[in-house]
Order: C-alpha cells, then structure tokens, then sequence
C-alpha cells in the first residue's frame, strides 16, 4: 500500500552544489544550491532567484564555477546555505576554506572541493514555471586525490546529496552498476 505524501520542492536525491563568484571588490562568494542540474551536456541550470548575491555577481561577472559537495565539508558547505551573501559579504573568508582563479573563466574555484565545472554565463531565465541561472560549462576540473589508474573514481569524491523531503544530506559513494550495460542482461 502507498501512502500520500505532500508536495516538496525535489526528487531524492538533489546534487549539493556549490556556486562560486567573485564579489565586485574581488573576494570569494559561494552559496549553497540543492536545485540545480545539467540542462543538457555541457549547460547548467540553477534554480536561484534574482535576490541572491550569487546572481547579482553572475551577471556581473559573466561568470561562475559549480563545485561537488562532499561529506569532508558538509559543515561548510550547509553554512554557505544558511548564511547570506547579501548579509555577511565576507562568509567564505570567515571559514578558513581556500581557493584559486578558475583556469577558463572570471570565478572563483574552492580547493577543498573535489570537483569543479568552470561556467559562462548564458542567460537568467525567470517565467511561471520557475527561475534561474543558465550556463555553459566550458572546463572541468577534479582534484587528483580523486583519481584511480588516471581515471576519476566518484566514490572517492564522497559527494552528498540533499534530501527534500526531511532536509537531511547523505553520501553518494558506493557504486552499485554499470549505466547502459546492467538493462543489457533483459534484453
């Protein structure tokens, strides 16, 4: 038997990312972002309102970088959730995390985060069936602790995932199949 359940803003699980710009004085800001996704390969698509800072030096800028959360810096990264950019304009200094100019583009890359998709800005789209921040991802880069053999391992990654309906992060890490090739078998 199936039981109803309310309507919530996602589907389990929603990636954590972390969106980083560059404040107009130059400093580092970075906000944590459950509703986003690729668009299609190659396009990033945030579901973030005008009013976040984040936005506001996306426009400015033209530019942003989307890094994978992981479990080592769950703290961190649920802080650059819960706190404003708009409000605290200095929050990545205040948390002693570090970071570098991307390699592609005019944004911020965050070092401790193993993964990173370097983005153009494209377009900020906002009509009835939401609103948000359209990119292109022009560079990818994975820090090399994350690779097995020369290949990326995600287990190593450790990324977390948000869970709408309780609020809750889990890790994503174990690798249970192989995508195309598993369905092959009922064929």
């Amino acid at each position: 038997m199936r039981k109803k359940l309310n309507i919530t803003e996602g589907i389990f699980p929603m990636p954590v990312l972390m969106v980083a710009t560059y404040n107009e004085d130059g400093s580092v800001n970075v906000m944590n972002a459950a509703w986003g996704t690729m668009q299609e390969r190659g396009t990033v698509a945030l579901n973030l309102t005008e009013s976040h800072k984040t936005v506001k030096n996306i426009k400015a800028t033209g530019a942003f970088t989307v890094s994978i959360a992981d479990a080592d810096h769950l703290i961190e990264a649920d802080y650059f959730g819960v706190e404003s950019g708009n409000r605290v304009p200095d929050k990545f200094a205040r948390i002693g995390l570090t970071a570098c100019k991307a390699e592609t583009v005019n944004a911020p890359v965050i070092n401790e985060f193993p993964l990173c998709l370097e983005c153009e800005f494209i377009e900020y789209q906002d009509n009835e069936y939401g609103c948000g921040v359209i990119g292109k991802v022009v560079n990818v880069t994975a820090d090399e602790k994350v690779f097995v053999d020369g290949k990326l391992d995600m287990s190593l990654v450790n990324a977390i995932a948000f869970d709408p309906y309780t609020h809750g992060y889990y890790k994503v890490a174990e690798r249970v199949g192989e995508a195309f090739k598993d369905g092959m078998k009922l064929k």
